[in-house]
């Protein structure tokens, strides 16, 4: 009678340990002092602590790292997106991957909401630099040994690298927000601020079962548009322009005001990274915009204050599910098409 009341409570016991959640062993996350909020969200969705890590400089202006806890044999994710000060914060990236390396983690993985110098990504004039290949080589040479990232700016970059890269898609986040905050998205139009951007508004477009537009743009130089081309019909529709980063926003903003000149009855902006350097938000308040919306790939909470058309789509929840899938060894691809619940 007692060894069956033994196994029943032995049993009981099981059963109440199955239905916690159990932690992930060997995994250790890392802020970079770039996105802390972002950081910290993610850990919260995986249900650990952040790493304990101390960035500091000295007085010549060197970065210093010291990682405050073990890492030996644990799978390491550092958080630190290429925004603010980037060639700071770039270089304490490559100091955090290298310390967690010689101090015998098991694998270092670099999440990098925006890829740093991800604009210069081809040498389209002569003795121009391709320093996209350049960040990609420092990363590896840190250490590196997976990148996660959000939205590449041209999907190529992935081929600088010999490591895995796994480049998510804010795509799904994108759909879910439309669906969600404009009444009249069936119908709507999507549109593209320029030709580089088709294939991302078509698919977007298929998924809402809208038609889309694209705007063609010539440049006399860098952050500065000459001329525009609309090739498509907006007339009595709700324009959403969708592209991967604004910085200046001089060709979102005149491509709002194009879209409104051809007869569109409203004009929403949705932007992967929302950079928003010099005179951006002034523009966008000068400008035709009902709503600005951005992903929290780099911090708003400074823009939104100036802006009240700037509006922001979490997506912590992403990168927090593409951590716990490659720690498992799980498929990554679920979230190029659905947000995780």
């Amino acid at each position: 009678m007692s060894v069956m009341k033994n196994q029943s409570i032995v049993i009981s016991r099981e059963l109440s340990l199955e239905n916690k959640p159990t932690k992930m062993p060997n995994i250790k996350v890392f802020g970079g002092s770039s996105h802390t909020d972002l950081a910290h969200k993610i850990a919260d969705r995986l249900g650990i602590e952040l790493g304990k890590v101390v960035t500091k400089k000295f007085s010549n202006q060197e970065t210093c790292v010291e990682i405050g806890e073990s890492v030996r044999g644990e799978d390491v994710y550092i958080v630190q997106s290429g925004c603010g000060d980037i060639n700071d914060n770039l270089m304490e990236l490559l100091i955090m991957i290298n310390a967690c390396k010689i101090a015998s983690s098991s694998r270092v993985t670099a999440v990098i909401p925006l890829f740093p110098y991800a604009r210069q990504d081809k040498k389209d004039k002569s003795r121009a630099p391709i320093s996209a290949k350049l960040v990609a080589n420092m990363l590896s040479v840190a250490g590196a040994d997976h990148i996660i990232t959000m939205d590449l700016h041209a999907s190529q970059i992935q081929g600088f690298f010999d490591i895995p890269v796994d480049n998510l898609y804010a795509e799904p986040a994108v759909l879910k927000w439309i669906k969600e905050n404009i009444p009249e998205w069936k119908n709507s139009i999507i549109v593209s601020p320029d030709a580089g951007g088709a294939k991302r508004v078509t698919s977007i477009a298929d998924r809402l079962n809208v038609e889309f537009a694209l705007i063609h743009k010539e440049r006399k130089k860098a952050n500065e548009v000459d001329s525009m081309v609309l090739v498509g019909e907006v007339k009595d529709r709700v324009a959403i322009l969708v592209d991967d980063m604004a910085d200046t926003c001089g060709t979102i903003c005149h491509a709002a005001d194009k879209l409104r000149n051809a007869g569109a009855t409203k004009v929403y902006a949705i932007l992967t990274h929302g950079i928003f350097s010099g005179p951006a938000i002034s523009r966008i308040n000068n400008a035709c915009f009902e709503q600005v919306v951005v992903t929290n790939t780099i911090p708003q909470e400074e823009k939104m204050k100036q802006s009240d058309k700037v509006t922001v789509i979490d997506i912590s929840m992403m990168l927090a599910e593409a951590i716990r899938r490659t720690h498992n060894g799980e498929s990554v691809s679920y979230l190029f098409s659905h947000v995780p619940l």
